[in-house]
């Protein structure tokens, strides 16, 4: 065997899924056939829950100073993260090209064998390894893996090769995208619907413009290279009245509003992460962090597969969680599309969805899942609320030690973290200790309400996902110690 795990892709879900395999001890080889990054930024921002992830790898501080906001919107109906907690925020104009530099530097200082300028050519997957034979500077070779997983994007040269069936809608319209400089464009972080079509606009690093636009009934059409600028600059002008044609093109694209999703995330050996695994109108720049979310979900998981800590039923669970939430992201992606790019007759729906997201209840659901904080997991029964919950940042005093519950997940093991200082529940995971680390911790400052109020303990996933709490689990510590973590040592 020439590796635990291949990766194809080396974008934020190939990088993400790297760095968290290496983080939990294996080995991992990276492929990417670009020989270097290309610079181009299809995704921009990071939701809410994206941010939380970052943090709990301690990688957000690496971005440097970042705009945030609690601002985001559905389909372009404002929502306001505010209703979902004070310190909850979007950064809105972090690049993929600068997520993509952030998290490379992370995954080579782990030792990740990053290999550019490498591309599938086929793969065989044998029931107890696969095969991938891959196209390099050198020429053709092949790597043997226990695991291979398709990170390379919507058209994903592993899905096709292992027969993934992919199926959904095709596009139905064509939206431009550019990058450009040397123009001052008012900012339309929102889609901003106008007559004929929709246009957006957000202010990007270093005196760059980010822009997309869609002119109303305008057919995808068949490209084999990105368009022409000057065929931007027509649309942007017909709809707008502003004419951009001076400006500087940095990067120039199109992409359609296609839905699709596999059927299934693993078939045997083979797995797919990100857009290799749906595709969608990117409203909301959910599809990045999607990708990010399907990776720190696999990571562990196929970790512990690979040292023999769990079963590899475990990798089950993948499938189970993430193609769920991939299901309900087209279901709101398409809802989006429709506010978004629909005709006029749409225009008494959105001022309806407008009207109800003004109720609390309502305003709390858009702005969950916008911020993608809504996603769930089965867990198990029990009336605990935080069960298969992410677990909001939780402010802690560990002895003289302050810390965060993020703080604790940095690691990249499970948590368990004792809130009253019961003795017995540290003794039962002593089994678990070489996976997980057990906490005695003292909330400061808890608020009437707040996440775990009436909450004596809780056990993380390293995903910061509540696999346990206590009171409230129809399952005992011990029962989730082994679904999670495999049995004890």
């Amino acid at each position: 065997m020439d590796t635990p795990v291949v990766v194809v892709g080396a974008g934020p879900t190939g990088l993400m899924l790297a760095g968290e395999l290496r983080l939990a001890g294996t080995d991992v080889t990276l492929v990417e056939r670009h020989a270097r990054r290309t610079g181009e930024s299809r995704g921009v921002g990071l939701s809410p829950r994206t941010m939380e992830v970052f943090d709990q790898r301690g990688l957000l501080r690496r971005f440097g100073d970042v705009e945030t906001s609690s601002e985001g919107h559905f389909g372009g109906i404002p929502v306001d993260f505010r209703v979902l907690g004070r310190d909850v925020r979007a950064a809105r104009t972090v690049s993929q090209s600068l997520t993509e530099t952030v998290l490379e530097a992370w995954v080579r200082e782990l030792g990740v064998d990053v290999r550019r300028g490498h591309e599938l050519v086929s793969l065989t997957d044998g029931g107890d390894r696969v095969e991938v034979r891959l196209r390099g500077p050198g020429g053709d070779h092949t790597l043997t893996a226990s695991y291979l997983v398709g990170c390379d994007g919507g058209h994903s040269q592993v899905r096709k090769a292992a027969g993934f069936d992919f199926p959904g809608t095709p596009a139905t319209t064509e939206l431009f995208l550019a990058d450009i400089r040397g123009v001052d464009l008012e900012p339309r972080m929102v889609a901003h619907r106008i007559t004929g079509g929709m246009v957006m606009v957000a202010r990007l690093e270093e005196g760059v413009h980010r822009i997309i636009v869609s002119e109303r009934g305008a057919p995808p059409r068949r490209r084999t290279e990105p368009p022409a600028f000057a065929e931007v600059a027509d649309t942007w002008k017909r709809l707008t009245g502003i004419d951009i044609s001076h400006a500087e093109p940095v990067w120039v694209s199109a992409f359609g509003d296609a839905s699709r999703q596999v059927t299934e995330y693993r078939r045997g050996r083979v797995l797919l992460a990100g857009d290799s695994a749906h595709v969608h109108l990117p409203a909301g720049g959910q599809g990045m962090n999607t990708g990010v979310q399907d990776a720190v979900n696999l990571g562990w998981k196929l970790a512990a597969v690979l040292r023999g800590s769990a079963p590899a039923s475990l990798l089950d669970t993948y499938h189970g969680e993430r193609h769920e939430v991939g299901r309900r992201l087209l279901a709101n992606t398409r809802a989006q599309s429709l506010l978004i790019l629909g005709d006029d007759e749409v225009r008494s729906l959105r001022d309806i969805l407008t009207d109800l997201v003004r109720y609390e209840e309502v305003g709390r659901h858009f702005a969950a899942l916008a911020s993608q904080l809504d996603i769930r997991y089965d867990v198990g029964g029990g009336d605990n609320p935080l069960l298969g919950a992410r677990l909001p940042r939780l402010e802690l005093t560990r002895g003289t030690e302050e810390t965060t519950s993020t703080r604790l997940l940095r690691s990249g093991r499970g948590v368990l973290i004792d809130l009253e200082d019961v003795p017995w529940l540290r003794r039962r995971a002593a089994g678990w200790t070489d996976r997980i680390d057990v906490v005695l911790a003292t909330p400061r400052d808890i608020e009437a309400g707040g996440p775990v109020e009436g909450t004596s303990a809780v056990l993380l996933r390293p995903d910061g996902h509540v696999a346990w709490a206590a009171p409230g689990s129809h399952h005992d510590l011990t029962m989730a110690l082994e679904r999670w973590f495999g049995p004890a040592r």
